[in-house]
């Protein structure tokens, strides 16, 4: 499924994007999964069919950019826009405590950006200043914020929809990028949105569907479990916080299943195998709402079903 929506997106591929493609800083993502290290959960809770990793989203962002800008500093940004994540993504905002914003990992972005020497050098071959990547925000295709509509919102709504909620067919995939557009909002920004309301109001609805089982009982304790887990090989020096942004998330779940601490050991065994009728209920924190009002042919709408 993943490559035949790919494919939709590279129809246009910019030949000048594929020197990027190797830098290392991107190449690390390649094993940085898009859902937050659920992959190595319990298969009784998730089950997403194919490994998405944030090297696929990023490259999913820098295509809708291209597609919808043809602006190169801009389809870098988006490229290169979750460059710093780490190792299991928002667990790590849980991690810190950062439920409502889940941003608490972006101020790496261009320590990570500098320590890569080959983007340099490829900046440079194209004349492109690093802090046209590095403050990504500046470009409201690739990021604006919510319920606006951007190419990195866009895409994490396709590839949930699709692996995770599962409400998303390849033919849905194929109506709503056909239908999609650029337009100027009453901010006078530059925003993605659709030229047929029905598309706009099936693109709201599984976000609203993605924005309910982000808030479920069990991603919640999922979530948490894994960055208790996280948290106990820092505390103990098995790593360092800033190995997170370096390693792969294969690397750590190795350190993992070395740890000799019976608690430890438990608890990661119930990551593993936990049963969705065996997840205790907890008190659930303030987290990120996911809600979207979209654009249809450029007046904003509202989730009222039809």
């Amino acid at each position: 499924m993943y490559e035949f929506y790919h494919s939709l997106l590279a129809k246009e591929f910019p030949i000048f994007l594929s020197k990027y493609l190797k830098c290392p800083s991107l190449v690390r993502l390649k094993g940085i999964g898009y859902f937050c290290g659920m992959d190595y959960a319990s298969k009784d809770i998730y089950d997403f069919g194919e490994y998405i990793s944030r090297y696929d989203h990023s490259l999913d962002v820098a295509l809708l950019t291209w597609k919808y800008t043809h602006d190169k500093a801009a389809t870098l940004a988006g490229l290169f826009h979750d460059v710093a994540t780490p190792c299991f993504s928002h667990v790590i905002d849980y991690m810190n405590k950062d439920y409502a914003n889940q941003e608490s990992t972006e101020e790496y972005t261009e320590k990570i950006i500098d320590e890569d020497k080959y983007l340099l050098e490829c900046l440079v071959s194209d004349g492109i200043d690093k802090t046209m990547i590095t403050d990504f925000k500046r470009y409201s295709i690739v990021d604006i914020d919510r319920p606006k509509l951007c190419a990195d919102r866009l895409d994490g709504v396709i590839i949930t929809g699709m692996f995770w909620t599962k409400n998303l067919r390849l033919e849905d995939v194929t109506k709503i990028l056909s239908h999609t557009m650029v337009f100027t909002n009453d901010d006078g920004e530059e925003e993605l949105g659709f030229d047929d309301i029905i598309v706009a109001k099936h693109v709201m609805d599984v976000s609203d569907s993605i924005d309910i089982i982000c808030h479920s009982n069990e991603d919640n304790y999922m979530m948490e479990l894994l960055a208790m887990l996280t948290k106990y090989l820092i505390d103990n020096r098995y790593l360092c916080y800033d190995d997170l942004y370096t390693l792969q998330e294969a690397d750590i779940m190795l350190i993992f299943d070395t740890i000799d601490d019976e608690n430890f050991k438990h608890n990661y065994q119930l990551f593993k195998t936990i049963k969705l009728s065996e997840v205790p209920y907890q008190m659930m924190p303030y987290i990120k709402k996911r809600e979207l009002k979209l654009l249809a042919n450029g007046k904003r709408i509202n989730n009222e079903k039809m």
